[in-house]
């Protein structure tokens, strides 16, 4: 970590030259706006492939061990960022076999060259998927959300939470909901089976090729849920209330709005809103 590759990283994860035919970007599928969520079920790749599962939010995300909904090998950001560079089930943004195109788009630019020396000295500057990995995992560990009304609240701002938000704490608690949606993430960060395993998607199993495995996919984080619908692991509930219905619990009327303002108050406006989160206006001194 450091400023520069903070700097480099925040500008890669905007440019669409990191895709095949430059037309999507990191941001193009994590919006900051959605707490970096897209609205989509799931996002088709560049190449008009259907994508296979739901865009997650990326709320710090620097303090996740396990970064995709099925795949257990994605343990840090360098890794999983090679998953939509250079996947190929699905593809995303199609630059497998095309490794030569990141220094020879980037490197034509004189600031992105300067950028890459000064985040990168140790290794000359050079130009590559190492760099630009290592750079964007950079910029995505300050991709931080700790200002909710929730987090005031268990800070002592005891008028930060409504009293129904608070009611929906306890019905979060009490019901079960903790169990997995655990920690200041609201992830265990563990692989749940809700639902039998249909169509080509077995989750985890895919990996494992364990029968027991199929149909478990990682507890998605709940800080800033209510932006980054729709849910599940394909994007197939359009509601909170659906996506909460489908767990094995029966909740009243009553229970279920309170448990809807609690997920509301994960909503960190700040965060939603950081200028050093969004797209950059300027580079090497000049506007971009």
């Amino acid at each position: 970590m450091s400023a520069a590759k903070v700097e480099l990283g925040r500008r890669l994860f905007y440019d669409a030259d990191l895709s095949a035919d430059g037309t999507l970007a990191c941001a193009g599928c994590h919006e900051q706006k959605r707490a970096f969520a897209d609205g989509n079920a799931t996002r088709p790749g560049v190449h008009g492939g259907a994508g296979r599962r739901n865009v997650p939010g990326l709320a710090n995300i620097g303090w996740f061990g396990r970064l995709t909904f099925a795949d257990p090998a994605a343990t840090s950001l360098e890794a999983q960022a090679l998953i939509p560079l250079m996947g190929e089930h699905p593809v995303e943004m199609g630059m497998k076999g095309r490794e030569a195109e990141f220094e020879r788009r980037l490197g034509a630019e004189a600031c992105y060259r300067r950028m890459f020396a000064k985040a990168f000295p140790e290794r000359g500057g050079r130009i590559d998927v190492a760099s630009v990995t290592a750079a964007l995992g950079a910029f995505q560990r300050t991709i931080i959300s700790y200002r909710s009304p929730y987090d005031r609240f268990r800070r002592g701002e005891t008028k930060a939470l409504s009293a129904l938000g608070r009611e929906g704490a306890r019905v979060f608690r009490t019901r079960g909901c903790v169990s997995c949606h655990s920690g200041p993430n609201l992830t265990d960060l563990d692989y749940h089976r809700l639902e039998a395993a249909t169509g080509a998607d077995v989750g985890l199993g895919e990996h494992t090729r364990l029968p027991e495995d199929e149909g478990r996919f990682r507890t998605p984080s709940l800080r800033n849920v209510e932006l980054t619908g729709p849910w599940w692991h394909d994007g197939s509930a359009r509601t909170l209330e659906d996506a909460i219905g489908r767990h094995p619990v029966t909740l009243s009327q009553t229970d279920m709005k309170a448990l809807i303002a609690f997920l509301g108050a994960q909503t960190d406006p700040h965060f939603i809103a950081d200028p050093t989160l969004a797209r950059p206006d300027r580079a090497c001194g000049k506007r971009l």
